[in-house]
């Protein structure tokens, strides 16, 4: 369904649908004029295009199988307190929904409780913001222990302010003796106090989980493989790619969220070498911040990654707004996005491309600076895959430094050892001794070369 711009004045068709389960009218309340350039100055993003917003929003509302009955643009000069939106669009919405009979409307912007409750009462129809409904899209998705923990920490701390809204038979429970206090107040504190509860037992749980993880990331930091990660905004293309580049399975849709749990593979790389490649929940404008937090466990492996890929749909009208957007959850997460010595961008989906614009988008990545390359690449038909590999690849040696060495054939443990801690590229067999060529983190570079009296490695 094309969505359309609802400022008020329109005279459109108003035509009432069967009800169905799921039916939903989706509204995005957008800021316009100074006010929208003003909040996105002061979220240091690219101020994006609202059909696109709107399209985003139903693709969410979608991806947890709900039925579109219309899509709706309600542009806003100003946020109001009470109902986010002003009184005028209020009661036309709330006409457009009783016409169309819809069950649930969702608003693309986050509420706060107050204004979620307001616009229920007005609406007549349960409301949901943005928040939940990336909440809800998490809860159905996450496979793993670690990702169905954190999304039900992430929804207990949304709900939790929300008990008056969401929980209906407290207007039926009275504290005290029936004459003190108010309607609900003795079983919402329950309430609340059930989900604290609840929250730290969730908590207590993650830790566990999150140190078998560390447990088993540091066995593969006994390996010498590096790890390179996958990031980038929801359906930018990050599993096709990743199944493209290590010839895995992992689900792969034209959907929001297809993939939340973290996925490893090994990754060959051209010479010989290998890495591990990880995959991971995809990021979204206007992220909840309760996702970000909750979510920091899973998203460890891009933290500890030593090259990150940030995989971007360039075919998308919205790239630019959506490469802020993956930006500035990169920060709050603690990497510098303009680290070009280890951040490669990625232009994915150039197979969407006439052979004239693909031409042009070339000549666009040459003229970058050397030190923020971007590769062209699709995932789908593989163009590009060769030259991104050895991209990786360089990007991986140049943390490393390679030596030359001579170790007696007899020294088992020392031989071991290079072979768990550094990345043997040569090894022969000369009187008794092997003249090996090793490849190390800068970190075991002085105990490679005090062990074993090493020396820097010159090509012949």
């Amino acid at each position: 369904m094309e969505p359309r711009n609802f400022d008020g004045d329109a005279d459109r068709p108003r035509s009432a649908g069967a009800k169905q389960t799921g039916r939903v009218l989706v509204i995005g309340p957008y800021l316009r004029g100074r006010a929208a350039d003003a909040d996105a100055q002061s979220e240091s993003h690219v101020q994006r295009n609202a059909e696109a917003r709107l399209d985003e929003a139903a693709g969410l509302a979608r991806a947890i199988d709900l039925v579109i009955a219309d899509a709706i643009i309600a542009p806003i000069s100003q946020i109001r307190p009470a109902t986010y939106i002003g009184k005028g669009k209020v009661e036309e919405i709330a006409a457009l929904a009783k016409s169309l009979d819809v069950e649930l409307v969702v608003m693309d912007c986050a509420l706060a409780p107050i204004q979620q409750r307001n616009l229920e009462k007005e609406l007549h129809a349960k409301v949901l913001d943005r928040t939940g409904l990336i909440l809800e899209i998490f809860g159905r998705r996450a496979k793993t222990k670690e990702g169905s923990l954190q999304v039900e920490l992430a929804h207990l701390n949304y709900q939790r302010s929300r008990l008056v809204r969401s929980w209906t038979h407290l207007e039926r429970q009275r504290g005290g003796f029936g004459f003190m206090g108010g309607p609900g107040e003795t079983q919402i504190e329950a309430d609340r106090r059930l989900i604290q509860e609840r929250i730290t037992k969730l908590e207590g749980e993650l830790k566990k989980v999150q140190a078998t993880r560390r447990l088993h990331r540091a066995g593969r930091q006994r390996v010498p493989y590096r790890v390179v990660a996958l990031v980038g905004y929801t359906n930018a293309g990050k599993s096709t790619l990743f199944n493209r580049l290590t010839r895995a399975d992992v689900q792969a849709a034209d959907m929001l969220f297809a993939t939340l749990d973290p996925t490893l593979r090994a990754l060959n790389l051209p010479h010989g070498g290998k890495a591990m490649l990880s995959d991971t929940v995809g990021f979204i404008s206007n992220l909840p911040t309760q996702l970000v937090a909750a979510f920091r466990a899973t998203l460890e492996e891009v933290l500890e990654a030593d090259v990150i890929l940030h995989v971007r749909d360039i075919s998308h009208e919205d790239a630019e707004a959506q490469q802020s957007d993956v930006d500035a959850v990169l920060r709050q997460l603690g990497i510098n996005p303009d680290d070009s010595g280890r951040i490669i961008e990625v232009w994915n989906k150039i197979d969407r491309y006439a052979p004239e614009k693909r031409e042009e988008l070339l000549n666009i990545a040459a003229r970058r600076p050397e030190d923020h390359p971007a590769m062209l690449v699709s995932a789908v038909s593989g163009e590009g895959i060769d030259a991104l590999l050895a991209a990786i690849e360089e990007r991986l040696a140049a943390k490393r430094t390679t030596l030359d060495l001579s170790i007696d054939a007899a020294d088992g443990a020392g031989i071991s050892w290079l072979h768990r801690n550094a990345e043997v590229l040569a090894k022969e067999l000369h009187d008794g001794r092997f003249d090996m060529t090793v490849r190390v983190d800068e970190t075991k570079r002085d105990i490679v070369v005090n062990r074993f009296d090493a020396v820097p490695h010159h090509a012949t």
